[in-house]
C-alpha cells in the first residue's frame, strides 16, 4: 500500500502526488473525471505531510472526492449551475477524517447533476465512446484510469456499484450509517437510502484503511 511505502522511505508523499498529477494532465482531457483540480494545491498538501510526522494510516495517500461532498478549500458545485462557485465553510465529516488520517485531497470528481440523472461529461477510461456509469462517474473513472488510487462516492440507487462495474474497479457500499454523512448532499428524500461509499482498484487493505478513517464514531455514554 502507498502509505506503507512512504513510511518505509521507498517514496514520498510529494512523489506519489506528482505521479497522479502527471496522469491527470496526460488523460483528463479525454476522461473528464475532475471538475476541480489544482495541482499546486495538491502538491502543497503532500509537501506539508513530508515535512511533518506520520499522521495516520492514509499518510500521503491521494483521494478523490465526489463533488457533492463538502470541502472547505475547494468548491462543491454538485454538478449543477445552481451551485456554481459554492464554497462550503467546512469539510464534510468524512473529508475531515481522511485528512486527519493523513490523506491528500487531490480534487473533486465529476457527478451527475445533484447526483441524479443528468450525466456528467465524464467518459469511460477504457473507451471514451462508452459511459462510465453514474452518478459517481468521475470517482470511478479517475480510479480506473490510475489518476488516483482511491476515491469517495455516494449511492442511493446504483451510483457506486454501477460506475465500479462499468470501469472495472472495486466499489464498496457499506451498511447505512456506517460512515458519517454530515456535509454530504442528500439525494433521497428519505436519507436512509443514501450511502457514503468508496472505490479502489484492488486489495482489501485499501478499503480497510479508508473504512477505518471514515467510520462513524459513536458518542461515549456519560
Amino acid at each position: 500500500m502507498i502509505a506503507q511505502q512512504i513510511a518505509a522511505g521507498a517514496t514520498t508523499c510529494e512523489a506519489v502526488v506528482r505521479d497522479c498529477v502527471a496522469r491527470i494532465v496526460e488523460r483528463d482531457d479525454v476522461v473528464k473525471a475532475w471538475v476541480n483540480f489544482d495541482a499546486d494545491h495538491a502538491i502543497a498538501q503532500a509537501r506539508a505531510l513530508d515535512r511533518g510526522t506520520r499522521r495516520g494510516p492514509l499518510h500521503g495517500v491521494p483521494i478523490g472526492v465526489k463533488d457533492i461532498i463538502d470541502t472547505f478549500d475547494m468548491p462543491t458545485e454538485m454538478g449543477s449551475p445552481i451551485y456554481r462557485g459554492h464554497r462550503p465553510p467546512a469539510d464534510a465529516a468524512c473529508v475531515a477524517l481522511l485528512r486527519r488520517a493523513g490523506a491528500v485531497v487531490l480534487g473533486k470528481t465529476a457527478t451527475c447533476e445533484l447526483a441524479g440523472m443528468a450525466p456528467a461529461a465524464t467518459t469511460n477510461p477504457h473507451n471514451p465512446a462508452y459511459t462510465p456509469g453514474g452518478s459517481s462517474s468521475g470517482s470511478g473513472a479517475a480510479v480506473a484510469d490510475h489518476m488516483v488510487p482511491a476515491a469517495l462516492g455516494t449511492q442511493t440507487g446504483g451510483s457506486v456499484l454501477r460506475p465500479s462495474s462499468f470501469c472495472g474497479i472495486f466499489g464498496y457500499k457499506p451498511t447505512y450509517n456506517t460512515f458519517n454523512k454530515a456535509g454530504v448532499k442528500p439525494a433521497a428524500r428519505k436519507h436512509r437510502y443514501d450511502r457514503l461509499a468508496s472505490r479502489a482498484r484492488s486489495t482489501i487493505s485499501n478499503f480497510s484503511a479508508l473504512s477505518s478513517a471514515c467510520r462513524r464514531r459513536s458518542r461515549r455514554a456519560g
